[in-house]
């Protein structure tokens, strides 16, 4: 338990680069989004996936064909040793990328008894494949070339979609803005040497129109044939115009003027579908609508609407064996960010099979168990001060005056102490105290501004509670 344990401390007292970096949120001003954004934070758990070709050797999303030396972007397998000779059995994965497993119904039941109630879902990760009908490209999911494209259900954008819309989930379209298959950002002319498209758009500016048409269109197709999309999930934050980085960053000194018009995206995106939230993640300003720290969580609350996105295993996309994050480990990251007022979206990724690990199933299930007797201090709740003492984190009720207290377990089964003593503003005006999932009464008292529970002996050990214990607490 000490690894598990150095896990989530590690994760919690690390507050993100990115999200220290989000100095000048700007409020959208549309009314529509604004609600929007509301009714999102208060979803508190969502699910991502990201899921292409890719799963079939199992490697690292996209990065092996981005030609840096960093430990993510390493090529691994019989095509390694040379680049060019590994870019084109990478996208060859096209011609036998056949999910015939795939059922997003079942993904909806799993996710729907865990209490997530938002999807993000990767339509087009960097690789440039799609997962779509576009009519932009034939590296997608439906070309000719790929064996599914003959399944009735070969759209699997649309299908994930439809399947989740069917349960009331908030859709969410997460879209690469590099590609790296498209000769609009890597022009064959030049070899690539970064993450960066490969020639100066300044110098090209009709190929750089090109790209900028290419990005415009697909985004438009997922905004018009797809049905209600709620959340337009922009990643490649390197794709933006120069004068909104860091002089300061590596970035700034390898990229170039990147701008893909985000005014004229957003307008179109959100004239097709009004509300809808955008985020453009990294890129500071009018349209990063939320901040999404990544595999962290920020250890005090931010002033701005947030999620942390996190993968249930170690990879974000399918890998054989990978280790994925136990139950508590899960519930506790739910709670520590939520105590915070985040969202906490995580990841799963599909395999080549087009189906979940059996783990992750599981997970949910477990999950689902603990949200149906602790959900009602989850959803629709605010972060309220001091927001932790010790292993008890805390939330406020938006609606009613109710704050719950989560006092963490490094196990499984959860055991108590006798006393518990929790300092929060107004605790002299406490009306009741009660333990979910626990019919019994709970005596407290209150003095100089402090409360304290007392358990009863029997509970302290026999509680049949998992996780977590919560305390309602009403005044």
């Amino acid at each position: 338990m000490k690894k598990i344990s150095a896990l989530l401390l590690l994760l919690f007292a690390s507050t993100l680069l990115k999200a220290q970096e989000h100095e000048s949120y700007v409020k959208p001003a549309d009314t529509l989004v604004q609600k929007k954004l509301r009714q999102w934070q208060d979803l508190k758990f969502g699910l991502f996936m990201h899921w292409g070709p890719y799963s079939e050797w199992g490697v690292v999303e996209s990065w092996s064909l981005c030609p840096e030396d960093e430990g993510w972007t390493q090529r691994k397998g019989p095509y390694g040793a040379d680049y060019y000779t590994y870019k084109k059995a990478y996208e060859n994965l096209l011609t036998t990328f056949n999910p015939t497993n795939f059922n997003p119904e079942k993904w909806v039941k799993a996710a729907k008894s865990a209490g997530m109630k938002y999807v993000i879902f990767t339509t087009k990760h960097h690789d440039g494949f799609s997962m779509f009908d576009t009519k932009q490209t034939d590296y997608k999911i439906t070309s000719p070339r790929d064996p599914f494209s003959s399944n009735p259900r070969s759209n699997v954008t649309k299908e994930i979609f439809n399947a989740f819309s069917k349960e009331n989930f908030m859709i969410g379209a997460y879209f690469s803005k590099p590609d790296w298959h498209s000769e609009y950002y890597w022009w064959p002319y030049f070899p690539p040497t970064n993450r960066n498209v490969n020639y100066d758009p300044a110098k090209y500016p009709d190929r750089w129109q090109k790209f900028k048409d290419f990005t415009y269109n697909q985004i438009g197709e997922l905004m018009t044939g797809y049905g209600k999309v709620d959340i337009l999930w922009l990643d490649g934050g390197w794709v933006r115009p120069k004068s909104s980085m860091d002089s300061k960053s590596a970035e700034y000194k390898k990229a170039y003027d990147q701008n893909i018009d985000m005014p004229k995206i957003a307008a179109m995106a959100r004239e097709k579908q009004p509300g809808l939230i955008v985020v453009d993640r990294t890129v500071s300003g009018e349209y990063e609508n939320y901040t999404t720290p990544e595999q962290q969580v920020p250890n005090e609350p931010l002033d701005h609407p947030w999620e942390s996105c996190i993968t249930m295993g170690n990879s974000w996309s399918y890998v054989p064996g990978d280790h994925y994050k136990s139950t508590n480990q899960i519930v506790s990251l739910l709670v520590k960010i939520v105590s915070r007022g985040g969202n906490l979206l995580m990841n799963i990724g599909p395999g080549p099979d087009g189906d979940w690990d059996p783990v992750a199933y599981n997970r949910l299930s477990q999950i689902g168990d603990w949200m149906k007797i602790n959900g009602e201090g989850i959803y629709e709740s605010t972060a309220v001060a001091p927001y932790s003492e010790g292993n008890i984190f805390y939330t406020k009720n938006k609606k009613s005056n109710t704050l719950y207290a989560f006092s963490l377990s490094d196990n499984d089964k959860v055991k108590l102490p006798g006393t518990i003593t929790l300092h929060l503003k107004g605790i002299n005006k406490v009306k009741k105290v009660s333990l979910l999932g626990v019919d019994r009464k709970i005596k407290f008292s209150t003095n100089a501004g402090a409360l304290t529970i007392t358990i009863p002996a029997d509970l302290q050990q026999n509680n049949k509670l998992t996780q977590t214990a919560t305390f309602k607490i009403q005044y």
